[in-house]
C-alpha cells in the first residue's frame, strides 16, 4: 500500500485517530530528530517549536498545532492527503493554511519519504510559521502562485524548494537550518552542515535559475542573511525576477538526471 493511500480522515469533531503502531512511529522520529537538531536549528525554529511544544509521545491533533498558529501569526493547517494539485496548494497558503497530510511513515521509511506526511509538515515547518516575516512570504508566495501561470510556478516551486524546504540562513552562532525539507530529515540534518554541499549567498535570480532533484541530497544550498530579507521581498521583485528568469534559462544541473524525471 502506498503511504498515501494510509491518510486519515478527521471525525466530526475534527479528531483524527491513529493506531499505536502510528504514534510509535511519531516518537521515535520526533525523539531522534531533536537530537540529531541540538545546536544546528535557528532560533527562530527553535522557539517555535517551543511554542508548539509537540507531545513525544503521540501525533499531535491539528486543532492543538491551530491554538499556537493563530496566536502567534494567524495561520492554521489544513487536513490534506499526501499530495494535492498545485491549484489547491496554493489557494489554502493564500488563505493562511498549511496543508499538513494526515498519514505518517511506516517504520521501513524512517529515514527517507518521498511524500510529505505529518511528521515532516508539522516538525518541520510549523514551528517556522509562528514566526511573522516568515509567514509572511509564505502567504506571499501563495498569493503570487494562485495567480502565476504554468510556466511561472514552474519557476516559483524554486523558490519553495531553496526556502521553505532546504533554506540555511546565516546567524551570529554561524550557519543554521530553517528549511523543513533539513528540519525533518535524519540525514540531510548531517549532511546540510557537513561542508559537503556547495553554499551561495541568496540570490532571487539565481534560485529561480537553479534546477534540483527531489530524490537525493542537495548539492547546493541557498544561505539568507536574515528572515528580514524574505519579508522584504515583494510581488514587483519576484515577479520581475521570474520574467528575467525566463529570459535566461536554467543553469546547468550539478547533478545526473533521474532515470524517471527531469530536472526541476
Amino acid at each position: 500500500m502506498a503511504a498515501h493511500d494510509t491518510a486519515h480522515q478527521p471525525n466530526a469533531q475534527g479528531v483524527i485517530h491513529y493506531q499505536p503502531e502510528e504514534h510509535g512511529t511519531w516518537q521515535r522520529l520526533i525523539t531522534r530528530q531533536q537530537a540529531a537538531l541540538s545546536g544546528k536549528g535557528c532560533d527562530e525554529y527553535q522557539a517555535g517549536l517551543a511554542r508548539l511544544a509537540l507531545p513525544t509521545d503521540h501525533i499531535p491533533q491539528l486543532a492543538e498545532i491551530n491554538r499556537v498558529l493563530q496566536g502567534c501569526t494567524g495561520w492554521s493547517v489544513a487536513a490534506v492527503p499526501a499530495l494535492i494539485s498545485f491549484d489547491r496548494f496554493f489557494a489554502l497558503l493564500a488563505n493562511r493554511q498549511f496543508p499538513v497530510a494526515t498519514f505518517i511513515r511506516r517504520r521501513d521509511q524512517l529515514d527517507y519519504l518521498q511524500e510529505p506526511d505529518i511528521f515532516h509538515e508539522v516538525f518541520g515547518h510549523c514551528a517556522m510559521l509562528t514566526n511573522p516575516e516568515f509567514a509572511h512570504f509564505t502567504h506571499l508566495y501563495g498569493q503570487l502562485g494562485l495567480r502565476a501561470s504554468k510556466e511561472e510556478r514552474v519557476l516559483l516551486a524554486r523558490l519553495y524548494w531553496f526556502t521553505v524546504e532546504f533554506g540555511l540562513i546565516n546567524t551570529a552562532d554561524g550557519l543554521k537550518i530553517y528549511g523543513g525539507g533539513i528540519l525533518s530529515s535524519i540525514g540531510e540534518t548531517a549532511y546540510a552542515l557537513s561542508g559537503a554541499p556547495q553554499l551561495q549567498p541568496f540570490d532571487l535570480l539565481e534560485v529561480l535559475r537553479t534546477p534540483y532533484r527531489i530524490d537525493i541530497m542537495q548539492p547546493i544550498y541557498f544561505v539568507l542573511p536574515n528572515f528580514t530579507s524574505l519579508y522584504q521581498l515583494s510581488e514587483a521583485q519576484i515577479m520581475a525576477a521570474l520574467a528575467q528568469a525566463q529570459r535566461l534559462g536554467l543553469h546547468p544541473p550539478r547533478f545526473a538526471p533521474a532515470p524517471d524525471q527531469q530536472a526541476s
